[in-house]
């Protein structure tokens, strides 16, 4: 990769340029722009369908330096639009790798930048809010910049746009694959369980694994499922995905389906990030856009309820208005950075959800009890039915 000239810029809407060293797929592309303060799981951030519509800016450094490899994919293709990163990546130093960094960007469509000062550029988003950018790579480092501002400046934004529909699964599908243990790695669920459905608004794998590993016996439905297709399968639990886009947009559609099943059951329901902003939503409650969003796995969240307070991993720019929470709706967890609603549940049903990702296991395991929590309510509500 040569440095005598740059290979890759990137170019906000109003007009402020960074240039760098391009690697991965050469192009362009537009995007929201937000960062990511986490110092291990590029390649899970890369595949996390909640960042769809987004660039990723790295505030950690060494990016790149472990290689990829197909376990640590959460969905089957990169998601994010491109990374921007501090150092370009290294060769691959990791028992684990079968790729490079590079390598894998390039094969699967996506754009990276290197040798960027993503200190400056993460305070920029911290001043001004998420920007619209417009990111370029070509090795001969011909740009032209009016065009790609135009590009940024036309970019629409994440607010009222539906990226759910765009990252759910095609069709209904079963799903046993436990959590990865040592020394056998990824396992498959056997004997009975409670039966789940889970609604696809951008699941990572992971948090399949964890219903998995808890005992569910899982059926992942798309985004779109109406309450009777939910129904239809004879769930003893509901679960609700995390996911990208604006979820008032999604909603359109979600929040019948949820209300549908919350009329008609009695049956637990548990949702993480977009699922939580769409329950939250189903019971009466409002999102708002937040300035640049929580990015990152080394989050605070204090449990109201237990006052303990749990590291946690985020992937969000919306968030749940605690103060729109109706009559019956109580607010479990707050993040100790801001203050902002971070998990609700209904006070007289088996009904909750938190807006971190308790399957990406950041404390490493402060949050796995939810998956416990969610699976002790099913067995409760089988014995009392």
């Amino acid at each position: 990769m040569s440095k005598s000239h740059p290979t890759a810029c990137l170019v906000m809407a109003d007009g402020t340029v960074f240039y760098g060293q391009g690697f991965g797929a050469t192009g362009n592309t537009t995007a929201e722009l937000c960062f990511n303060t986490a110092m291990t799981g590029y390649q899970e951030i890369m595949t996390d369908p909640s960042y769809a519509g987004q660039i990723v800016t790295f505030t950690f450094p060494h990016i790149g330096n472990t290689g990829v490899n197909p376990e640590d994919d959460e969905t089957a293709d990169p998601v994010a639009e491109g990374m921007i990163v501090k150092w370009n990546p290294t060769e691959p130093s990791n028992w684990r790798a079968a790729e490079d960094l590079g390598s894998w960007l390039a094969r699967r469509g996506r754009i990276g930048m290197g040798g960027v000062d993503t200190r400056r550029l993460t305070r920029a988003i911290r001043q001004q809010g998420a920007p619209h950018v417009a990111l370029s790579h070509d090795p001969d480092g011909d740009f032209d910049l009016e065009a790609l501002i135009a590009q940024a400046g036309g970019f629409t934004g994440l607010e009222g746009l539906d990226l759910a529909k765009e990252v759910t699964c095609a069709q209904s599908y079963r799903w046993d694959e436990m959590r990865w243990a040592w020394p056998d790695g990824y396992t498959k669920r056997t004997g009975d369980g409670p039966r789940v459905v889970a609604i696809d608004y951008g699941a990572k794998r992971n948090i399949l694994r964890c219903l998995a590993s808890a005992g569910c016996d899982v059926t992942v439905l798309p985004a779109t499922a109406t309450a009777e297709e939910v129904l239809a399968h004879d769930p003893q639990g509901l679960f609700l995905s995390n996911g990208p886009g604006d979820p008032a947009a999604t909603g359109a559609y979600a929040v019948p389906m949820i209300k549908g099943v919350l009329e008609r059951s009695d049956m637990p329901v548990f949702g993480i990030c977009l699922g939580h902003q769409m329950l939250a939503l189903s019971l009466g409650a409002k999102t708002v856009k937040m300035n640049h969003g929580h990015h990152g796995a080394n989050h605070p969240v204090k449990d109201l309820e237990t006052g303990k307070v749990e590291i946690t991993s985020m992937n969000h720019g919306f968030t749940v208005d605690s103060q729109s929470l109706p009559i019956g709706v109580i607010e479990t967890h707050v993040s100790l950075f801001d203050g902002s609603n971070c998990g609700i549940r209904m006070t007289d049903r088996p009904v909750f959800s938190v807006q971190y990702h308790p399957e990406a296991s950041p404390g490493p395991q402060d949050s796995y009890y939810l998956f416990e929590r969610f699976r002790a309510a099913i067995d409760k509500s089988r014995e009392t039915a």
